[in-house]
């Protein structure tokens, strides 16, 4: 008997090919990286309440305050990262949103100051509310034009808007902050119905919105296309230019309401309300799982980026950490996260930049 017979199988019996085994990997990897922002969020949660029993006796994620002090962490970045996921989703990225915030913030307060002894608290709020958002737009149809019809590459573009639209927000408060004399106002950033905060639930109405466009209508479907890749989606008839134009708005519109949000919150506006959260709102899309070369990532992911960054700084606080290492910790989370990325993205075959 030959080696050929020995090794070969017997009739009707069935042989895996081998490519299976590697088929496998390439979906163990993917489920990884896809599951990452969870994955991360659970191991931080896991080590956070280990650390809170060994040190403090106590608990940290079944503590109710704890937990409305995470959410109410989460509500800027996380607004902010919403914008910022479809905005990397097509393949650019929006640096301009934390001074958007501000400017969004200090408008509000004047709006809000002007249109109250006139209109009274709570028209006065919604109508400030909405200037604010559309002055916040202004700069979304600049970056828009410059990205669309000028060719300006979104990094550069953005730039040069996060400039403009600090220096018009400082211009604004004086280089102060300004206080909002409305209660109303002060009620909406720090009132709770059912001990949750307002805040927290007009957020995660937006947010779940926004997880409907992207997901389910022709404009997120649009946007996907376009990440993946542009020339093919320009040839499938999606107007690119009105794509982006609209793309960037948006992007302000979510920097816009969480400036609002933000003077409501300290019943104050300020310049600088979001200069740290533009770093924040990246990395909470990138750890969530979208990718920078454009083409993929989900609302959700983004909602469970948001809140591991949350986690990290608040529980570092709670544990008595310096508050240094919050940058650290952020740091550290996003370089795993975009290894995983590329890790995944040689699996599938996708483009990598040498």
């Amino acid at each position: 008997m030959t080696s050929s017979q020995v090794n070969a199988p017997a009739e009707g019996e069935h042989v895996k090919p081998q490519a299976d085994h590697a088929d496998r990997a390439k979906t163990v990897v993917q489920r990884i990286a896809d599951l990452r922002a969870w994955l991360f969020l659970a191991v931080l949660i896991i080590g956070f309440e280990s650390w809170s029993r060994l040190s403090f006796g106590g608990t940290f994620i079944f503590n109710g305050f704890n937990l409305q002090s995470i959410a109410i962490f989460a509500v800027a970045p996380l607004l902010l990262a919403t914008g910022q996921t479809f905005v990397i989703i097509s393949g650019g990225i929006d640096l301009s949103m934390g001074f958007i915030m501000g400017l969004a913030a200090v408008v509000a307060a004047h709006a809000i100051n002007t249109f109250t002894p006139g209109l009274g608290l709570p028209l006065a709020v919604l109508l400030g509310a909405i200037v604010a958002v559309a002055v916040a737009c202004i700069p979304g149809v600049i970056n828009g034009l410059l990205v669309s019809r000028l060719k300006v590459p979104p990094f550069i573009g953005t730039l040069g808007m996060f400039g403009v639209a600090r220096g018009v927000a400082f211009l604004l408060a004086g280089g102060t902050t300004v206080p909002v004399s409305n209660s109303f106002f002060a009620t909406i950033g720090n009132g709770r119905i059912f001990n949750v905060p307002y805040i927290v639930i007009i957020t995660a109405i937006f947010v779940l919105g926004m997880h409907y466009l992207l997901g389910q209508t022709r404009f997120g479907q649009h946007n996907y296309a376009i990440g993946a890749n542009v020339k093919a989606a320009s040839r499938c008839g999606i107007n690119i230019k009105s794509h982006l134009l609209r793309l960037y708005i948006l992007s302000a519109a979510c920097a816009g309401l969480a400036g609002v949000l933000y003077a409501a919150r300290f019943n104050a506006g300020a310049a600088q309300a979001g200069e740290p959260l533009l770093l924040d709102s990246v990395a909470a899309v990138v750890i969530g799982g979208a990718s920078l070369f454009g083409g993929s990532g989900t609302i959700i992911g983004t909602v469970a980026g948001a809140f591991v960054i949350a986690v990290i700084q608040y529980g570092l606080v709670f544990v008595n950490v310096e508050p240094f290492w919050q940058f650290i910790s952020v740091g550290v989370v996003i370089i795993i996260s975009v290894l995983i990325d590329q890790a995944q993205r040689r699996f599938s075959g996708g483009r990598q930049d040498e």
